[in-house]
């Protein structure tokens, strides 16, 4: 019997784990215990899936995960452009933030998908919002060392003075 509980929790442990891993990405490492099916959507670049669950199941366009992401924060992060496009034409929030108070946009800019990037910046998405470590999309745009973005979204009233915790003035020095 012992043995066969202990492959149970190896063969449980591996399908979370390969669960795991077709969700990973450059923005996010999402389990799928922690998603709707509108998110799963979301992130495959499912459209049709996501206006199903829309007009269906969820009526909130800003239905969030238990990490307090949104359908469009996933959207962003993967690079789902048509995904990103009709959750703006539903009326989402755009500035909305999740639990590390990141907006959609810093997670486009993070992830480097720049065309999510830019969709948001053309339907007016504040650039200068800052999450829980003072960084706004700006500082995520210089660390990527993505120029394009960086332009684009200084374009677009980017703060290029907004300091964050690794700055030399945010500590009080001078």
């Amino acid at each position: 019997m012992r043995k066969l509980f202990s492959f149970g929790r190896r063969l449980g442990q591996a399908l979370l784990s390969s669960m795991d891993e077709e969700y990973a990405g450059r923005g996010y490492h999402i389990g799928d215990w922690e998603l709707r099916k509108i998110h799963r959507a979301a992130i495959k670049g499912d459209a049709a899936e996501v206006e199903r669950s829309l007009t269906r199941r969820f009526r909130d366009v800003d239905a969030r995960d238990r990490k307090d992401r949104t359908v469009l924060h996933l959207a962003c992060a993967h690079g789902r452009v048509e995904v990103v496009t009709l959750l703006l034409s539903r009326g989402c929030q755009i500035d909305i933030c999740d639990r590390l108070s990141r907006a959609p946009l810093m997670k486009a800019v993070h992830c480097q998908e720049e065309a999510c990037a830019i969709i948001l910046l053309e339907h007016g998405a504040n650039p200068n919002i800052k999450d829980i470590y003072g960084n706004t999309a700006l500082h995520y745009a210089l660390y990527n060392e993505g120029t394009s973005l960086a332009e684009k979204l200084l374009s677009h009233r980017a703060n290029i003075e907004a300091l964050n915790e690794n700055s030399p003035h945010a500590c009080g020095t001078a």
